[in-house]
């Protein structure tokens, strides 16, 4: 048979066929796409017509469309539902892929046609209007960043380290995902489940089940926080799952201590090769924050005020706390489930709220409705259309006149062959110059129901639907001419802003009043309730910004730390880890950062390396965007529109900030995420 991956697909949006995709297919089809590519970029290369934006530009942006059609199709399917013939596909493919992007952005005649085409812009021979003259630029300033200009035998150590990386990254993921199933606690006794509701010991027994068990299994997820610990009453169990979530990566067959050692030594030595103090400075010139110095000047400016929040919010717990066990120490397994009670106490119980909080519901008369308010986009389902897995549905997604815009494939439930976490991807980017739909992904790890029982989120899970789903839409709305340019083809520090600014729609009231509603009954969430809901929203704030500023800081520790002053062995660590937090001011015991070190997938297998601190960068844009929407009219189509037109369609077509100020009118303040933390 035809390997599919061969040529476009013939279904709907060129979704690919995976009913007819084999593992075996993917191999074939990387090898044949690795080579295709390399023949079309040098065919541009070698090309001896005068540079004009059709011969280099259009033509780099065509080429390699069987290797881009298969890694979008694979590394959708191997993050969401691997098997081992899928991750050594990884572990072989990896450094050759990284092989691969050395070839081409160390090719020394394609850079110079490049540079022929700059030099004819320059000189007034070709006309390129914005998005022709930004994608060059951005080409050429790849070339420089990747080590263009080296020396050969650095190009040599170059492409050497690159590819190691890429291997340290691929045993990085493989261990979390394995480490992270193995921490999954075992619970015998139904008593020590106090607190969890029927649904969810019923989801719990269908794990243990699934996995050749009796009892009832806690799946960790990827953060720190678990959300079983707001519920479960029996203090000893909360600190079993507590303990089995920080020590993932330490010791055993899952430990990742020198996997990071390895990754940052390498990382550093890059940086030098390049011409960076260290591998932060490299990662900070790409993107908005342009130098580590504005990146450690914006943490450094909230430590000391989310210190004190946290600070007097353990102290409220304490005493809570203190009603059950008068000679007690408070410890962090307590934290969220004192927390939870608070927040009952104020009329806002997380197992109230599961009830009217039910997946479909929400997907719907949620996060669909409010774009649909905002864009007058719909979305219908395509049972006819199969995803990468069974689990995974297809929306196809029309304009308001009708017109079909793309597709957005929804897979929410968490699965031991799936990694940790929620996130977007793009399986066919949208593009004038290829006339391709955009094809986007939602991929959460929401805990599955038993069968025939309701899927019942916590409202952390709700957020977290309209976040990805913000980067959805940063996908689907995109209107540029380059595929290289769309949707979330932006800088680190900008991307995650647009789905940030779709957690408000959460918020909503009239959205509550429709998609919060009882499972069972029918019935609306009370108006009290909701009401108390949209009132809590600050509270907790100061332990979300914390537990996700440590793990900025150690992110940013681990990569400006020079070498010589990093762990020699996996032994120091956790004591490297505590050292970087009481440096920066931020040691308290009681809240670890969101991901420790040894599971900090974001960092070490994913692309935050030394720019986790863009979840913030980009939360000082959404707080400025969320004051102007508020001062505008709220959920309505012209704030949609705007958004639409003048930030989210441009992708990554031009400078991002000139995108922003496009919309905004003006740089963002950072008065009102201030606000929003409680600092001023």
């Amino acid at each position: 048979m035809t390997n599919p991956l061969l040529q476009p697909s013939t279904l709907d949006f060129e979704l690919p066929d995976y009913a007819a995709i084999t593992d075996a297919d993917v191999r074939e089809a990387l090898d044949a796409g690795m080579s295709q590519q390399i023949e079309e970029l040098d065919a541009i290369a070698t090309n001896t017509d005068p540079a004009t934006v059709e011969n280099t530009l259009h033509a780099w942006e065509r080429s390699g469309q069987i290797l881009s059609r298969t890694l979008n199709a694979f590394w959708v399917a191997k993050s969401a539902d691997t098997n081992p013939e899928r991750d050594a596909i990884v572990a072989e493919y990896s450094p050759r892929l990284a092989g691969h992007s050395d070839a081409i952005l160390l090719n020394s005649a394609l850079h110079e046609r490049l540079q022929q085409l700059a030099t004819r812009r320059d000189d007034g021979e070709v006309a390129l209007d914005t998005q022709d003259s930004h994608l060059l630029d951005e080409r050429l300033r790849e070339f420089r960043r990747n080590g263009i200009t080296l020396e050969e035998q650095d190009k040599t150590r170059l492409r050497q380290i690159n590819a190691q990386l890429a291997d340290l990254a691929t045993r990085f993921q493989q261990h979390i995902t394995e480490g992270r199933n193995a921490a999954s606690l075992l619970v015998k006794r139904e008593s020590e489940l106090d607190g969890l509701s029927s649904a969810e010991r019923d989801g719990a027994r269908a794990l243990a089940e699934a996995s050749g068990q009796q009892g009832w299994l806690l799946p960790l997820v990827n953060t720190t926080g678990q959300p079983v610990l707001a519920s479960l009453r029996n203090r000893d169990l909360r600190r079993k799952v507590y303990t089995a979530s920080i020590s993932r990566g330490l010791v055993g067959e899952h430990d990742t201590r020198q996997l990071v050692l390895d990754t940052v030594a390498l990382r550093e030595e890059r940086a030098h090769l390049l011409g960076f103090e260290h591998h932060a400075a490299y990662v900070a010139d790409d993107g908005c924050a342009r130098t580590t110095e504005n990146v450690t000047a914006m943490l450094q400016r909230l430590a000391p005020g989310v210190l004190q929040i946290v600070q007097r919010e353990a102290a409220a717990l304490q005493k809570l706390f203190a009603e059950d066990h008068p000679e007690g120490t408070f410890e962090p397994w307590d934290w969220e489930f004192y927390a939870a009670r608070a927040a009952a106490a104020n009329a806002v119980d997380a197992d109230e709220l599961k009830p009217y909080l039910e997946f479909e519901r929400v997907l719907t008369h949620g996060v669909f409705a409010a774009a649909t308010r905002l864009y007058g986009i719909t979305f219908h389902e395509r049972p006819d259309l199969v995803g990468y897995t069974d689990d995974a549905r297809v929306f196809e997604v029309r304009e308001e006149t009708g017109d079909v815009l793309g597709a957005v494939i929804i897979d929410p439930f968490t699965r031991p062959t799936k990694q940790g976490g929620a996130w977007m991807t793009s399986i066919v980017e949208q593009s004038h110059v290829l006339e391709s739909k955009p094809v986007v992904t939602n991929t959460c790890n929401f805990t599955e129901p038993a069968p025939g029982a309701p899927s019942l989120l916590s409202w952390d899970n709700v957020i977290t639907l309209f976040h990805e789903f913000g980067h959805d839409l940063h996908g689907l709305l995109s209107d540029v001419r380059y595929p290289s340019r769309s949707g979330t083809a932006v800088p680190q520090d900008f991307v995650e802003y647009p789905s940030q600014v779709n957690e408000i729609w959460a918020w909503e009231p009239a959205l509550i009043e429709d998609y919060a509603v009882h499972h069972a009954t029918g019935e609306p969430m009370p108006t009290a309730l909701r009401d108390a809901l949209v009132a809590t929203r600050a509270e907790g704030i100061g332990y979300d910004t914390y537990e996700k500023l440590a793990a900025m800081m150690l992110d940013q520790s681990w990569h400006t730390t020079p070498a010589s002053q990093l762990p020699s062995t996996p032994g120091d660590v956790e004591r490297f880890e505590t050292a970087a937090l009481e440096s920066w001011g931020m040691a308290f015991p009681l809240i670890p950062p969101r991901y420790r070190t040894t599971y900090f997938a974001h960092v070490f297998a994913g692309g935050y390396s030394a720019s986790y601190y863009s979840y913030l960068w980009s939360e000082v844009m959404d707080a400025d965007t969320v004051a102007w929407i508020r001062d505008n009219g709220g959920l309505t189509r012209d704030v949609g529109e705007r958004f639409r037109r003048r930030l989210l369609g441009r992708g990554g077509s031009q400078p991002a900030m000139e995108s922003y100020q496009e919309f905004r009118g003006s740089l963002p303040d950072e008065i009102h995420l201030l606000a929003r933390i409680g600092l001023t």
